[in-house]
């Protein structure tokens, strides 16, 4: 089966699972360890090898230090074989801030554009449409190919792209795993109609699919695992694209295998009325 995606409407295509790197050499602050951090680009460099080719990052992980372990591993991984999305965070979204936090990103990062910027929480201290603005900016001026938002509700996605005149969203990145199923109540219904890509963040609800019997059970008909199906059911909608973190090798390569295979419709019934209800 085809595991790329449209992401949005931009005519770019991205894998169905990707690589989170929250907490990826640090929280909200740097914590430097050159051999841990060394070790986190090659486990990434090595998602992208198994075909997890989109890369999920922000200027606020690490305070920027995720970033530059993140431009490691695209240095090992090879920049054409990574689809790039990093984030803007919500104090530097007036249009001068935006740009000076997108150029001060991609120098960490080591490249001189993102496949995907973001906006990563809303900040209704800025008018949206300055930032919406800024953002098409980026786009206009080959620092982005395509621009988002993070942490959108539906009527927050359409305020941002009725601001937008040059290009579109092209994804809306928030939580969602087979507990945590807001996104299900409208934004997924009205990304699916609009031709938008929904990210999920924490797809694997922090670890606890992992023992959930349903799941576990479905898997066996499978010879997957519980948290294989967990990604493969969130992948079986749409517009979905699932980031999970992985901070193992054996976690990343159960990850990879979230691809390449399909949940039955029963089955994928079966865990959307039973799960998380």
């Amino acid at each position: 089966m085809d595991d790329l995606k449209p992401l949005g409407r931009t005519g770019l295509r991205v894998p169905s699972v990707g690589i989170g790197t929250w907490r990826v050499g640090g929280d909200s602050s740097p914590d430097v360890d050159p051999a841990r951090d060394r070790a986190a680009a090659e486990l990434i460099a090595e998602g992208v090898r198994l075909g997890m080719r989109l890369i999920d990052t922000a200027e606020f992980y690490g305070g920027g230090h995720t970033e530059e372990i993140v431009g490691e591993a695209i240095r090992m991984a090879g920049r054409e074989n990574v689809f790039l999305v990093s984030k803007v965070w919500y104090t530097h979204l007036d249009a001068g801030s935006l740009r000076r936090a997108a150029e001060a990103s991609l120098r960490r990062l080591g490249t001189d554009h993102f496949d995907l910027y973001l906006v990563h929480w809303p900040n209704p201290a800025v008018p949206l449409c300055e930032t919406m603005r800024a953002m098409e900016a980026l786009v206009r001026d080959g620092l982005s190919l395509s621009v988002g938002v993070s942490n959108f509700d539906r009527g927050l996605l359409e305020e941002a792209r009725s601001c937008m005149s040059r290009v579109d969203v092209a994804a809306d990145e928030v939580k969602y795993n087979v507990y945590e199923r807001e996104a299900e109540r409208d934004l997924l219904p009205y990304c699916e109609r609009e031709g938008i890509t929904l990210i999920a963040y924490t797809p694997l609800a922090k670890g606890r699919v992992a023992s959930d019997p349903l799941l576990r059970d479905v898997g066996s008909k499978y010879g997957r695992t519980a948290a294989q199906v967990a990604l493969n059911w969130l992948i079986y909608h749409g517009p979905v694209v699932a980031i999970p973190k992985a901070s193992r090798r054996e976690h990343l390569v159960e990850n990879a295998g979230a691809m390449g295979w399909r949940l039955s419709e029963e089955d994928f019934e079966l865990i959307s009325r039973r799960v998380g209800r």
